[in-house]
């Protein structure tokens, strides 16, 4: 009989229809079946031995919520028995509704939690208390439409004590990558590790996801410059875990982020499902993805009525030559303008999510910027090389790192967040920083302008270590005297002024925390949540901040 591994995740939900991903024992048969009658099948593919299944829902009702139970072989699997949560339940938008908001809730940097019953050395989980809190008030009002990951959903390169265990009983630590994780079967461990935690696992069944990687889904500092590339691909263990990686992220997130119509057109997964055994198909598609990375998008659209949300790929397609150094290669770039602004007027909002922020502490966004400088050879060899070492040691890569696409980015939200038909809002969503904070741009007098409020809004993380250093690190980068200090590093460096000005507007905040957009017509409010552990109970959420955008 066939039994229930991992899932079900509620991921694609519109007006009418959705998908749920489980992963089953063996092959078989899964049904989701709801309480309206409405109902859906697939039958499983396999990759390296797993059996998965992302089965599409139809015939649902806008506007209406209904329990769904999962079945393998026609057998009931979920709920589980005697479980504690509410029913898992599929809630439609019906975006006609002007008065029924949209509520995004998002964050990054999530490793995995202790057993209930273990020490938690980096505090209350954010997901656990956003699925305690929801599971005491299934109906409340604030409850999320749709949950964004923004990147490090697993860290193939920083396991915990168990997963550590288990890799020993594989193979030899001795050899590289080490406690690193080696090959698909054991990402596949992070992945139970992570999403068979009970109250994520509830919450991940009856909230939907839009995913996107960011580097520890990988390895810290993927993709950082063509000198690292170069290294790491001269190693033994490179290719089997980059594909690996891809496989992975491909099957337990990729995937769920698709549209049924782009479900049924991508050839991939037509492939896959076609053959009794779709890893060398899988392989095949990740080992060019890897090589090329304009053959493949791992960047998506979603809308929720008059809500815009551009997830963009941050890692995989980068451009590395230090004379062409990019964050988006240029199909990718040329996608990101397409859909920023493709029928304007048509959306309220804009928000682009990207795992790693626009706007960054000022000391921070000139320290990276003057890093480029120095690698690209502005100030000769012997800075070169020190600049190189400097990148990967700080991890000087984010989007001031890539000046050109930094600029190209600032230009495609003024013109995005003006002219006719221009949004309430465009707001960035980022995290990998591992602090909270709200940053605002101001554009020079004269210079094309957004009449649209602009906002970097970045959350991390959910659940990881925030060490004292990184507090002082980044009070010190808002700071004035950091401020002043970047400009030494800008004269230096030879650096342009950019194109923009910013402040910080809220935070900075330190903590496992979760954010929250609630948008209804032209009207847009954050809140900011921050997990906290209560007394003789479980965690909860904490309200640290509730910020007016626009009214």
């Amino acid at each position: 009989m066939a039994r229930l591994r991992l899932g079900p995740l509620l991921r694609y939900v519109d007006e009418s229809s959705a998908t749920v991903w489980v992963e089953a024992s063996r092959p078989c048969t899964a049904e989701v079946r709801c309480a309206d009658g409405s109902s859906g099948r697939a039958r499983t593919f396999q990759i390296c031995g797993h059996h998965y299944a992302l089965i599409p829902v139809t015939g649902l009702t806008p506007g209406s919520a209904t329990a769904y139970e999962v079945l393998l072989d026609g057998v009931q699997v979920w709920p589980l028995a005697d479980s504690p949560f509410p029913p898992s339940t599929i809630r439609t938008p019906a975006y006609d509704d002007a008065a029924r908001p949209v509520r995004i809730a998002f964050g990054s940097c999530r490793w995995a939690a202790p057993p209930a019953d273990g020490h938690d050395p980096v505090g209350p989980d954010a997901l656990d208390t956003l699925a305690t809190e929801l599971a005491a008030a299934p109906d409340a009002e604030r409850r999320p439409d749709v949950l964004l990951l923004l990147g490090d959903q697993v860290y193939a390169d920083e396991t915990s004590p168990a997963t550590r265990r288990y890799l020993a009983a594989r193979r030899d630590l001795g050899d590289a990558p080490g406690n690193q994780v080696a090959d698909y079967e054991e990402y596949t461990r992070l992945y139970y590790e992570s999403w068979l935690d009970p109250d994520v696992r509830w919450l991940l069944s009856t909230v939907p996801s839009c995913m996107i990687f960011d580097d520890h889904d990988v390895i810290d500092d993927w993709n950082t410059s063509a000198s690292w590339l170069a290294e790491i691909r001269a190693t033994d263990w490179w290719n089997e875990r980059i594909l690996s990686g891809l496989m992975s992220y491909w099957v337990h997130q990729h995937l769920g982020n698709l549209a049924p119509p782009e479900l049924a057109a991508d050839p991939v997964y037509a492939a896959v499902r076609a053959d009794p055994d779709g890893t060398d198909v899988l392989r095949e598609f990740a080992a060019r993805a890897d090589a090329d990375a304009a053959s493949v998008r791992w960047s998506y659209r979603r809308d929720f009525g008059r809500v815009r949300l551009l997830m963009v790929d941050t890692r995989a397609a980068r451009v590395l030559a230090e004379s062409d150094r990019s964050m988006l290669d240029p199909t990718e770039a040329a996608w990101l303008r397409e859909q920023s602004l493709e029928s304007p007027g048509a959306y309220d909002h804009l928000l682009v999510g990207t795992s790693l922020p626009w706007l960054l502490p000022h000391l921070v966004h000139d320290a990276e910027g003057w890093n480029a400088a120095l690698c690209r050879g502005e100030r000769g060899a012997r800075w070169a090389r020190f600049g190189e070492k400097l990148r990967r040691r700080a991890d000087l890569e984010h989007w001031a790192a890539f000046p050109a696409s930094f600029d190209a980015l600032t230009a495609l939200i003024a013109e995005a967040g003006g002219g006719e038909g221009a949004p309430a809002t465009v707001c960035v969503l980022s995290g990998d920083v591992h602090h909270a904070y709200v940053a605002e741009p101001a554009w020079p007098d004269g210079a094309p302008a957004p009449t649209a409020r602009v906002l970097q809004l970045t959350c991390s993380p959910l659940h990881n270590s925030i060490p004292g250093s990184i507090k002082l690190g980044f009070r010190l980068g808002w700071s004035g005297f950091g401020r002043a200090l970047g400009r030494r590093f800008a004269r230096h460096g030879r650096l342009t002024t950019p194109p923009v000005s910013w402040r910080k507007t809220g935070g900075p905040w330190f903590g496992n925390q979760l954010m929250t957009l609630t948008l209804r017509g032209r009207a847009a409010r954050l809140r900011l949540q921050e997990a906290q552990p209560v007394p003789g109970g479980k965690p909860g959420l904490r309200e640290a901040a509730d910020i007016v955008m626009s009214e």
